[in-house]
């Protein structure tokens, strides 16, 4: 078996570092491209667009952008400066394993290596396990790397 595209979704989290690591490795052995991804949830509660965006809540959104375009850019670089092929993207204003999903579509990637930050009770019922969702929803392998 043989892993040509790789995607790496991200976010600020060590587990996340962890993941990237496993990617790199992966991405040397089987001399695949990879792709860096984050999303930049704009608000949990996505559907109620009926209320004004306060000016606040768009300057913090814009400022997410632009860390995780930084972080992104970054990270990318590491990749390349192992001899890897690398892009990144952002995905805005969707769910984050639907973003996941949705990219792994568009770059045709083969393998997904993500962080787990291992919620549990009521913080996985409220926020959800990212992971646990694109595991299952998937069609192609998924690696999820915990603490």
């Amino acid at each position: 078996m043989t892993y040509n595209h790789i995607l790496v979704p991200v976010d600020d989290s060590d587990i996340s570092s962890v993941a990237t690591q496993h990617a790199l490795n992966f991405a040397k052995v089987f001399g695949s491209r990879v792709t860096v991804m984050s999303v930049v949830a704009i608000d949990p509660f996505v559907g109620v667009d009926f209320y004004k965006v306060a000016p606040a809540v768009t300057h913090h959104i814009m400022e997410a952008e632009t860390h995780a375009q930084a972080h992104l850019e970054k990270l990318k670089q590491l990749f390349i400066d192992q001899g890897i092929d690398a892009d990144i993207k952002i995905i805005r204003e969707e769910p984050t394993p639907t973003g996941i999903l949705n990219i792994a579509d568009e770059v045709n990637a083969d393998l997904i290596i993500m962080g787990s930050h291992g919620r549990s009770g009521l913080k996985k019922f409220v926020l959800g396990s990212v992971a646990q969702k694109v595991a299952s929803e998937s069609s192609i392998p998924v690696l999820i790397i915990k603490r």
